[in-house]
């Protein structure tokens, strides 16, 4: 895939290029848009391992509350990577088979997960506008009120994973648009998300 680099878009806390980390794990999903589909609850479970094995790395001793830290990354990761792929996959182009991508790199002092895909002009659309109103606004205020309008709507909210990951676990986002050179408007969205940690 070539790209033209006047019609790249940066928006947070993106690296470009990400620090080479020493741990570092990358699965790759289905070229196929319905295999992708017909295999949702693998995304889950893709989620737990990548839980389980970052986990590895951080002390198991018990503190007072009965959590160890490994138990406390496990359960971050695992809930941060499967909302990462479950986006990934929702807001994918219908039209054109192309790949998901997820990596985890590990450093001192943090997590960072990278995912990628690729999607319609139209949905990128929202997604920006989202972006914009994230950086201008608070991350509770936003997440409230689209809680509300879920209620008075009666439909599911979008970006309240996003938002429950901001607020709860205090990820950080960045986030990079690419434009595919006649690729009938599509667009690959590369989302980096930044999870404070101590080893």
């Amino acid at each position: 895939m070539t790209t033209d680099p006047t019609s790249v878009r940066h928006w947070g806390m993106f690296l470009e290029p990400i620090p080479p980390s020493d741990e570092f794990l990358t699965l790759n999903f289905s070229l196929d848009r319905a295999n992708r589909l017909q295999r949702w609850r693998n995304y889950g479970l893709s989620a737990d391992f990548l839980g389980d094995y970052f986990a590895t790395f951080f002390p198991g001793n018990g503190t007072d509350d009965g959590l160890s830290q490994r138990d406390t990354i496990k359960g971050s990761v695992s809930y941060i990577a499967n909302e990462l792929l479950e986006n990934a996959v929702k807001y994918s182009t219908i039209d054109h088979d192309y790949p998901i991508t997820i990596t985890l790199h590990l450093y001192d002092n943090k997590l960072i997960f990278e995912t990628s895909n690729i999607a319609p002009q139209q949905t990128i659309v929202e997604y920006e506008n989202f972006i914009k109103a994230l950086e201008e606004r608070d991350p509770m205020e936003l997440y409230l009120e689209r809680l509300e309008k879920s209620a008075l709507e009666d439909c599911e909210a979008s970006q309240i994973g996003l938002l429950t990951m901001i607020n709860d676990y205090q990820a950080q986002f960045g986030w990079r648009f690419v434009s595919i050179p006649d690729g009938q408007n599509l667009i690959q969205v590369t989302v980096m998300a930044h999870l404070s940690v101590e080893i």
